[in-house]
Formats: structure tokens, sequence, C-alpha cells
């Protein structure tokens, strides 16, 4: 199952996940009652969100606190250019120790999703991913303006999805978000699937729907 994921990087994913139980826990980057299944509930769940992304993708990682989901998704998807955007300089310091003992060409910022800076430095992404970082329509207002016009948006979500999408969607559109949709990644691999609302970005935040011709107009 995990080598269908991960190819011949899984011993890499392996040790990525030993990092996670053991200064991960002691940083204080995860919790010490998730070391017992860091495996399922955080590496491969994360890693599985892979087949949503396209090929050659740009991707950016917002509030990547300990790699997850950009990490698992380096080591399952070498194709892919990945940028790690996490503020706090304790785990930015680890995320980097982590990526430097694995090999991966990734890139870690400090900074935040929604200053200027870093905005203007890795705009233009094709896909944005975020876990447990805010609700949806905070999230949105960080996220699709680090995309591109047609770029996505897959935020990791628990049983609250729906509700979110449902409580938040006037706020996405005000963003220029499109219409949330929920998929599952990794049916038939892990139980329950990994939960991603998918929103693409579909223009500028504030601007209007263009309106719709009538039949006859120029």
């Amino acid at each position: 199952m995990a080598g269908s994921v991960f190819g011949d990087r899984l011993p890499l994913a392996r040790r990525f996940a030993e990092h996670l139980v053991t200064s991960g826990v002691e940083r204080g980057l995860i919790g010490p009652r998730e070391a017992p299944r860091v495996w399922d509930r955080h590496v491969l769940n994360c890693a599985l969100v892979a087949e949503l992304v396209p090929d050659g993708a740009r991707l950016v990682d917002v509030g990547s606190g300990a790699g997850l989901p950009g990490i698992p998704l380096a080591l399952a998807r070498p194709d892919l250019g990945i940028v790690l955007i996490e503020p706090l300089a304790r785990r930015v310091e680890w995320l980097r120790e982590v990526i430097a003992d694995l090999g991966l060409s990734v890139t870690v910022e400090r900074g935040r999703a929604e200053e200027t800076v870093v905005r203007r430095r890795w705009e233009g992404a094709d896909v944005v991913t975020a876990r447990a970082v805010a609700p949806l329509a905070r999230l949105a207002g960080w996220s699709l303006p680090l995309l591109r016009p047609g770029g996505i948006l897959l935020a990791m979500k628990g049983a609250t999805a729906q509700a979110e999408i449902e409580r938040d969607a006037a706020a996405v559109r005000r963003f220029g978000g499109g219409v949330p949709r929920i998929e599952r990644a990794g049916v038939g691999v892990i139980d329950p699937p990994s939960t991603v609302v998918v929103i693409e970005r579909v223009r500028e935040a504030g601007k209007p729907d263009r309106p719709r011709r009538r039949r006859g107009q120029a």
C-alpha cells in the first residue's frame, strides 16, 4: 500500500515519520498522543492528496507546521516544486533540518501567507495546500491570492468540511474562489480517506462575476 504511494522513496517517508515521533514531539510540532498513529493519520493521509495535484505543479503549503502535507507530498511526487510557508522560527528550523536530512529539494519560507512580501514572492502557484490552519473563509483570504487564475486550493479538513462550506461559501466567493467542493483522497487505501475541500481561483478578490450576455447581445 505505502509502496504504491511513495515508490522508491518509501524509506525516506519512514524516516520522516521517525523525525515526527522523535524530534517533532520533543520540539512541540506534534503532540505525544499522535506518535502511535503518525503514519496513517499524518504521513500517508497527507501523501494521498497527491492524486489531486496536477503533474509538475508549483505548490505552496500554507502554515506548514510539521511539514504536513508538504513534505509527504514532496516524497510522493518528486515532480512538484514545493514551498513551505511557516511563521514560527522554531518550526522553520526543524523543517530545514528534516528537509536537509531527507535530501529533498523543498524551499522553506519563514512568514505568513497574508504578508505582502511573501505573497509577491510566491504568487502564481498552481496549487496551495493547507491542513488544520484556519476556518475556510480566513484560509481562502490568505491562500487564493497566491494562486494563478485557474489554480486550486486544497484544504485538508475533517468531519466539519461540509458545514464549513455552507457557512463560508460567500466569503470564498468574495476572495475570488469558485464553488467549493469536497473530494476524498485515498479511497480504498486508507479508512477513512482524506477529506479535501477544493476551491478554484476564478477571479481577483472583490471583482464581481461577469454578467451573462443575453441572446443576440454582441
